[in-house]
């Protein structure tokens, strides 16, 4: 099991391999953190719960288009982005 600081850490390291206003999907952590590829499915609601943490303390941006949501809402696919 992935701890919330290596989730954390897996999300600003990948924002960090990306240009300043670029995304990443919650789906690149997960499998990043997944010992398999079978495996990055079951970790995608503690990395959509970390990232609306990290968001709640404006350390993260969770986009759906072009505005910001809650990433554990309902209503399609999410963005991690880095705060404004």
């Amino acid at each position: 099991m992935n701890s919330d600081e290596t989730i954390e850490r897996t999300i600003f390291e990948l924002l960090a391999q990306r240009d300043a206003a670029a995304s990443i999907c919650p789906s690149e952590v997960a499998r990043a953190l997944a010992k398999s590829d079978a495996a990055w499915r079951a970790l995608m609601p503690d990395v959509r719960r970390v990232a609306s943490e990290l968001a709640a303390k404006g350390a993260l941006r969770v986009t759906r288009g072009a505005d910001e949501v809650d990433s554990t809402s309902p209503g399609g696919p999410v963005r991690l982005r880095r705060p404004k």
